[in-house]
């Protein structure tokens, strides 16, 4: 990969044959772990000027009808996460000059609070090309970070870290951006002058709202009840929203979603089960799951957009017609294969092709079965083979071994997702983000009761692996080494563990949930497993943090392997200029629903203070002050749940209990936290 300095350029082509589609990478690491932005792209004419508010794309319009731009969103990496943004170059409407990739701040926060500032850019195999670091960040709320643009026929690639004090009001601006913000919300936007087109599409209402209309809970579309900004497109610049926490989501036309609550049933007794198209009880082996689930999974994809183009965008895929096949004979010396399944994307005649390998049931993929795939594609010009399994992915960890033939002209690249990444976009797209019509939320709510279901075998990340046993026993009677290599093993799974949990979280909430990595983006995940295989053996712990979009907290996640307990908890800061007293009584209110054996401790300058369970400080809150007279810093909430003792394939399984803890400990607790977090004074 190139490296390059503020203000100096280069050319994609020079720079690879295969630059026609590139994967764009805006990352950055915080020491508090706090630290976020939210990616912005532009397009600009040959004035520099956005043509329409179609131009702007950020995280209310992540992508273009054409499929030329789609926000990726965040995505985890060794050290953190980054932001990626695939952008199709053959796709980009001839009469825009440059792509512009920019990022934002909120909340008083300052670009100069972040570390690590880079942009890369790779190609469609994933391939880095360009990389890009800001040294020089300081007081600015907006970044632009670097820009695409054409010169003659070729595309360039130009380093521009320019910042704005003035956050993304300033930065859109400049582009031919009028930025509006109105305090108070309207039941009905008001029509622009000249104005093209208004429109404006919130929330769903929140479940139990009972200001909702009875039809919210059996239509499966979300209605339009107040929005706090509009968008008006004149001739000569455009209007959007201003980019604010808390406001209605906006799109350009209605989305079709599954309402929260079902409708009521109209069975006869428990013992009915509702029709469904994706049938699984007479599922009885592996190769039988594997067959139903790869046919399901892609005929879904090939028939709801969304899906599809979520699923492969990130691979390189084009936006176009998808088409998808299975149990597909391709010759292979004397012997042909039959890959699981095929996608193939047909855009302005030209073919993107990947071969898909699937295993259920907790199957594990095999290398020689994949390489001879990565071979196929590679003799037949397809460009990706795409694994699909129970496993997650993680960097600097392949879940798959396999070589490259350099001396190969054509590249294929080698993707992986997990049945509950599949299951968390499915999720995020009917219960949140919408799709295109009521029959494509049905396909999707059926695609999920099928990937839930007990007997389909994708159920996600299911088991610790042959390491956990032996290394557990060796934690309980002190006999492990802190070098034994099943310890770095047991640390993989713990991370593949979090990784799935916050997939299944955000699902369910709508919103990111990543895990909190406090180390450099640059450092080597093999060295970070095995610092934390040494601390696991050396105190019995598995430890992790993960944060919720949308919310200031980080949870921390320690499974006790010694005393077999799993602890969630989140440290909150004590509001300021209030009595310790009144902030005590306000934030047991905020916990009065929250589970009685809740653990509330106060901290102190230095260390920590009294504590008790929620259950005995609702009588007495002034039992949480510390006896000198102090005031308490802040707050550390936690509850303690006991982890199941086996391999993680049953209801008892410590996979489950780990997943069981954190649902609870966030629906519980974290969920309550809004109005203290606001009056700490801190972003929520």
């Amino acid at each position: 990969m190139q490296e390059i300095s503020k203000g100096a350029n280069v050319s994609l082509n020079a720079l690879s044959e295969d630059a026609g589609a590139v994967v764009v990478s805006l990352g950055w690491t915080s020491a508090t772990g706090e630290g976020d932005a939210d990616v912005s792209v532009l397009l600009l004419d040959e004035n520099g000027k956005i043509r329409s508010e179609n131009d702007f794309y950020f995280y209310n319009h992540p992508a273009a009808a054409d499929g030329s731009v789609q926000l990726l969103g965040k995505t985890p990496t060794s050290n953190g996460d980054e932001d990626r943004i695939s952008v199709d170059l053959t796709a980009v409407p001839e009469d825009v000059a440059r792509i512009v990739v920019a990022a934002s701040q909120y909340g008083g926060a300052r670009f100069g609070d972040l570390d690590d500032l880079r942009m890369t850019v790779a190609d469609r195999s994933g391939e880095p090309l360009v990389g890009y670091s800001i040294e020089d960040a300081g007081v600015e709320t907006a970044f632009i970070f670097g820009e695409l643009y054409r010169r003659g026929e070729e595309w360039k690639f130009r380093a521009v870290g320019q910042g704005y004090e003035t956050g993304l009001a300033g930065l859109a601006t400049d582009f031919g951006i009028e930025v509006l913000e109105d305090s108070e919300p309207a039941t009905e936007p008001a029509a622009a002058p000249e104005a093209a087109s208004a429109t404006t599409v919130p929330a769903p209402p929140e479940e139990g709202d009972a200001t909702a209309a009875p039809e919210a809970t059996t239509a499966a579309t979300t209605v339009a009840t107040t929005a706090a900004t509009t968008v008006a497109t004149a001739p000569a610049s455009a209007t959007v929203p201003a980019q604010t926490r808390g406001r209605a989501p906006r799109t350009t036309k209605k989305k079709v979603t599954l309402p929260k609550v079902a409708k009521k049933s109209l069975a006869e007794n428990d013992s009915w089960r509702t029709a469904r198209l994706f049938p699984v009880p007479s599922l009885k082996s592996d190769k039988e799951r594997e067959v139903r689930a790869t046919s399901v999974l892609l005929s879904v994809m090939a028939e709801v957009p969304e899906l599809g183009r979520r699923l492969t965008a990130g691979f390189g895929a084009p936006a176009g017609r998808m088409q998808t096949f299975t149990e597909v004979p391709l010759p292979h010396g004397d012997t042909p294969r039959r890959p699981d399944g095929v996608i193939r994307v047909e855009r302005a005649g030209k073919l993107w092709t990947a071969l898909v390998e699937t295993k259920t049931h907790g199957n594990p993929l095999k290398d020689e079965q994949v390489q001879q795939y990565m071979d196929i594609a590679a003799r037949r010009g397809y460009e990706a083979v795409i694994t699909l399994s129970n496993d997650v992915a993680l960097d600097g960890s392949p879940v798959v071994d396999v070589k490259i033939d350099g001396r190969r002209k054509h590249k294929v690249s080698l993707w992986h997702l997990s049945w509950a990444e599949v299951a968390h976009q499915a999720q995020m797209l009917i219960r949140h983000e919408g799709v295109g019509n009521a029959a494509h939320a049905w396909l999707l709510q059926e695609l999920l009761e099928y990937l839930q279901h007990e007997n389909s075998g994708c159920h996600g990340f299911q088991n610790m692996g042959p390491a956990w046993v032996p290394v557990r026993k060796g934690i309980e009677d002190e006999t492990i080494s802190p070098d034994d290599e099943r310890a770095v093993d047991v640390v993989e799974s713990w991370e593949r563990l979090i990784r799935q949990v916050c997939l299944r979280l955000g699902g369910e909430l709508g919103q990111k949930a990543l895990p909190v990595q406090r180390t450099r983006r640059d450092s080597d995940p093999r060295a970070r497993r095995v610092a934390a295989a040494g601390a696991l053996c050396a105190d019995g712990r598995l430890s992790a943090e993960l944060r919720i979009d949308g919310t200031s907290s980080v949870i921390a996640v320690t499974a006790d392997l010694r005393t077999g307990k799993v602890r969630t908890s989140v440290d909150i800061p004590a509001p300021e200029g209030s009595y310790p007293l009144a902030m005590v009584k306000r934030l047991l209110r905020a916990l009065a629903e929250a589970p009685a054996d809740l653990h509330v401790q106060s901290l102190v300058e230095g260390g920590n203070g009294p504590r008790g369970t929620l259950e005995r400080l609702r009588p007495e809150p002034g039992d949480l002050l510390p006896k000198d007279g102090s005031a308490p810093t802040g707050f550390r909430l936690s509850l303690i749940k006991g982890m199941g003792s086996t391999r993680g394939n049953t209801e008892s399984g410590f996979i489950r209990g780990v997943d069981a803890a954190v649902d609870r400990f966030y629906h519980g607790v974290v969920a309550h936290l809004g109005a203290v977090e606001a009056r700490s004074g801190r972003r929520g």
